[in-house]
């Protein structure tokens, strides 16, 4: 059995990849079950659960957000903490990267994320002190790269949901593709193409759901059975790479229910 096991776990984390100066499975789609195989007392019950795994079937994980071993941060703070009744992960700007580039990211170490969902809860609002143009920005991040240079990302501008002004609510998310493609370029390139509305209130939980398959990309928000937003064209094509947590200049946000289902 435990030769099964180990031929098993070759075959499921070929690569490494290193973040931040940590070396990590570069193929891990699951964290939890990576640290289980490493504990020999698991080692036989990990290899027969795998063998029920029938090819072609996804592979769903929930992340705990409290395990701060798990993540790599990218330019933030980051700790437990309680929002409106729930435990969650707060997120907030580094000191030193303060209201600067938007690349502040929470990474989940080992994932390694092509095709399936992405499920979380989202609170977000400008931090005390913010500038005049903070939106509260939260959101997903996904096919991060080893260094952290590109991805992608979905977002959303919680101070817009209800704003008295038609076109900053039609701005409430947003796609963009790092570091070529910020909202700026796609407002410009494509007007109203790679953002939408949807209602949305500051520091209220905000269900997020975000399908990915090849080079399209789905938002559902609050539950619903339509998306808020549609993207035909990933700009990093059919690629794969970390999930990470994402922030934006003057956001004080918090992240909760973290799920994550990888389709073949």
């Amino acid at each position: 059995m435990l030769f099964v096991f180990r031929k098993i776990r070759k075959s499921f984390f070929p690569l490494r990849q290193n973040y931040g100066g940590q070396v990590l499975p570069g193929k891990v789609r699951n964290y939890l079950l990576y640290v289980a195989g490493e504990t020999p007392a698991m080692r036989c019950q990990v290899a027969i659960a795998w063998l029920f795994f029938l090819p072609g079937a996804a592979l769903s994980q929930t992340v705990d957000l409290r395990n701060m071993e798990a993540f790599h941060l990218h330019k933030v703070v980051a700790k437990t903490a309680i929002h409106n009744g729930r435990k969650a992960l707060r997120v907030t700007e580094e000191e030193e990267f303060r209201d600067s580039s938007p690349d502040k990211l929470v990474v989940i170490k080992g994932s390694d994320f092509q095709n399936g969902v992405i499920e979380v809860d989202v609170a977000g609002q400008p931090v005390t002190g913010a500038s005049g143009g903070a939106r509260g920005f939260i959101g997903v991040a996904f096919h991060v790269n080893a260094d952290i240079s590109k991805y992608e990302c979905i977002y959303l501008r919680p101070t817009n949901g209800r704003a008295n002004d038609q076109i900053r609510r039609n701005h409430s998310t947003q796609y963009v593709s790092y570091p070529d493609f910020p909202w700026r370029t796609l407002r410009e390139f494509a007007p109203g193409k790679y953002e939408s509305y949807v209602d949305l209130v500051p520091g209220e939980w905000t269900q997020v759901r975000i399908e990915v398959s090849g080079t399209k990309a789905r938002l559902y928000v609050h539950g619903a059975d339509q998306p808020t937003l549609i993207v035909n064209d990933l700009k990093l094509g059919e690629s794969s790479g970390a999930i990470a947590l994402r922030i934006g200049p003057g956001t004080e946000g918090y992240f909760s229910n973290l799920r994550v289902t990888m389709n073949p």
